[in-house]
Order: structure tokens, then sequence, then C-alpha cells
């Protein structure tokens, strides 16, 4: 897969066809997207490729600039999850006030045509683009048929009654829905996140935990505990993942631990991934640390 950067790259010359959106999550929505404008590339001999933000739309969007968006996926998920899926050339733009305030028109003259020689968009059904998001699905085919590009226009997809959408995703993630927010995903929720110097509590509790600064404004998991498969250096390890305030000890602050099981290494800096399987049982307070022992015991035998 090829990744060209547009703020700093030519593109090819070639002629492609182009799914468009903001992929945050890369549910099974957007797979079903991106899958179709490679058929359909195939089908018309283009090159199939995905124009991608580097910063999710809202982030510049947002009115009040302490809110942040919570992401399903980082920038550099949506890369490796591209690749899998076969897309042949990712083109990246940042997201800034200048593409934030192209109209629909200069949007699709400047880039899709001017910077990429684009003979088909696939775009989902509610698709919007352009300054105040005043572009549609609608009106990017209507321009289409004038400018002589192909407009694929994917309708909803639905698991249980239900539109798969990011938006969906996080309210799951955030309510303790995992089981239901992977089955959108069609794969584990997983963060990425430093591991960093904690209390230490974990180890001489018999449970020595890796403490996870998040690499991005990820969406937090409801409090609680997780069966996770925690993956270092490409390697996969059981693990059990607490998200909460340790109240046993009257913390204060949220914390993200996870016990690896097995395992002993010193992990300290070093970049991994937590993919969330299932919701065991929420945060609770014990009254002493050998309940809390005898809890984590049982977590253990749980997951195994």
């Amino acid at each position: 897969m090829e990744i060209i950067d547009l703020n700093t790259q030519k593109a090819e010359t070639c002629e492609i066809s182009i799914a468009l959106g903001n992929f945050d999550g890369i549910h099974i929505g957007h797979q079903y997207l991106i899958k179709d404008n490679i058929r359909k590339a195939k089908d018309k001999n283009l090159k199939s490729s995905v124009l991608l933000f580097k910063n999710h739309t809202k982030t510049i969007l947002k009115k009040d600039k302490n809110s942040k968006i919570g992401i399903i996926t980082s920038y550099s998920q949506k890369l490796k999850l591209l690749k899998e899926l076969g897309v042949e050339i990712v083109y990246t733009i940042d997201f800034d006030k200048n593409v934030m305030k192209l109209t629909p028109e200069e949007f699709i003259k400047d880039i899709l045509l001017d910077k990429l020689n684009t003979k088909l968009v696939t775009v989902g059904f509610n698709y919007r683009f352009g300054n105040k998001a005043s572009g549609d699905s609608k009106y990017l085919k209507t321009i289409g048929m004038k400018e002589g590009f192909e407009v694929n226009i994917i309708k909803p997809i639905y698991i249980d009654n239900e539109i798969v959408s990011s938006t969906n995703i996080r309210n799951l993630i955030r309510s303790g829905d995992i089981d239901k927010a992977n089955s959108f995903l069609n794969r584990s929720y997983s963060v990425l996140g430093i591991v960093v110097e904690g209390t230490s509590r974990g180890r001489k509790l018999g449970f020595p935990t890796a403490n996870i600064k998040l690499n991005d404004n990820y969406v937090v998991p409801h409090t609680g505990v997780y069966k996770t498969i925690t993956m270092i250096d490409d390697k996969k390890y059981l693990s059990l993942t607490n998200i909460g305030y340790n109240p046993t000890f009257d913390g204060d602050e949220l914390k993200i631990e996870t016990y690896i099981l097995n395992f002993r290494n010193n992990i300290y800096g070093k970049l991994i991934e937590i993919n969330f399987d299932e919701f065991i049982r929420d945060d609770i307070k014990f009254s002493t640390a050998g309940e809390l022992i005898k809890q984590m015991k049982k977590d253990v035998e749980h997951i195994k």
C-alpha cells in the first residue's frame, strides 16, 4: 500500500477510485464501503484509494476548544486496517482551517479532480463535505454527472436493526457494552499506549500491572474489569485490564492498568496495544486488600 501525503507530495497521475469519509473505527459499514470501492476500481481498471484526514474533522469543527472528540482508531491504526483491506493508495491530508473553508465545489475541483484525477467516488449515504458541511452525497453525484466522474453511494449497514455508526460505537464503548461494540467493529476495540510507572500497588498484591498512558484521545471504556489481549512486540498475551479509580484505596485518578498473565518482563516506556474482548465486572470498592486479591484470583480464573 502506497501512502501519499498531499501536504508535501504530488499525487500519481493514474486514474483513481476513491473512498471518502472520516472512517473513525473503520467499522463493518466502513469496511463494506471500502471493499465495494476496491471491487469497482478493479472492474474499471482504476487504482483503489482512500482519502484520509490525519486528524478527526471534529477536532477543528468543535467550537469548545477544551472539548475533545474521543476517537475509536488512531491514524496509525487506520493505516494498518486499510492495508489489511487491500487498499492500493492512501492519500493523507491535514484537516485544517484552509481545508475546512473549501466550498463543496472547491473541494471537488481542487482536490478530487485537479490533485487526484478521480474517476469514481464511493461515499456513505450520510456523507457531508465542504464548508459548514453544505455538500452531501446527492450533490456530489449531481456534480459528478457534470464533471465526468461516477459517484457510488453506499446504503447504511444494520446489525440487529441498528445502524452501524461511529457514534453508536462510541456510546457502546462508554457504556461498557464491549461485545456489541466489537460486533459493529468486526474486531476487538483496541487502544495504544505507553507503559508508565505507577504506585507498584499491584506488584505488592501479587498482580503486577502495566499502567498505560494512552497515545491518543481514545474513547475510554466504562470503568470496570475486562478480559483483554495485550500485544507486545507483535506477540499476544492473555490479560486482565482494569479501568477505574482504585476505589479500594480511595484513588481519585482514572487509570488503565493491565495484568498480563505469565509475563514478568520490564516493559516501561514500551508502546503496547490492549484489545478489549469481554466486560467482566464493575470497578468495586472492597473492604480490605485481602478481599480484592480474592476477587482478582477469581477474575484470572474466569479469563483462563
